[in-house]
């Protein structure tokens, strides 16, 4: 496959894992959250703020590849 193929392929897929990512997010937050304290908010953001790289980072290691 050719690499500028890969790539678009990649962004669409990074676009659209994205967009799930942050409304799943958003939900779960919504429903975990509420009454809590501020240290478990705030680790929760931090969490799921840090989490979406691990496959964002495979895509794009697999993107580069030839």
């Amino acid at each position: 496959m050719n690499v500028r193929v890969k790539k678009l392929i990649g962004t669409v897929a990074t676009m659209v894992f994205l967009i799930v990512y942050v409304l799943m997010a958003m939900v779960l937050a919504v429903r975990l959250l509420p009454g809590t304290g501020g240290v478990t908010q705030l680790a929760y953001y931090v969490v799921a703020g840090l989490i979406w790289i691990v496959p964002v980072g495979a895509l794009i290691k697999w993107m580069q590849r030839a």
